[in-house]
């Protein structure tokens, strides 16, 4: 993963394709609804342990997250 992908893009896409709220996502996530609003609103990054979290959620929807997947960890 390289620092020029949307990353903000990332979460808010993943998190719509889950139906979850910022609050449900964050949850989720084990961090908290202001970390995961900073991310979508580009003020912060995920760290490296939350990307994987991320990924991990991508991969357990199955062909829904495979854009996703492909286009952010090709490496997967």
């Amino acid at each position: 993963m390289t620092d020029s992908l949307n990353l903000p893009a990332l979460v808010k896409q993943t998190r719509k394709r889950l139906g979850l709220t910022q609050l449900e996502f964050a949850q989720r996530l084990g961090v908290s609804f202001q970390t995961v609003n900073r991310w979508e609103n580009g003020k912060t990054k995920p760290l490296p342990m939350a990307l994987r979290l991320i990924e991990q959620e991508l991969q357990k929807m199955g062909t829904q997250g495979t854009d996703l997947l492909e286009q952010y960890f090709p490496t997967h």
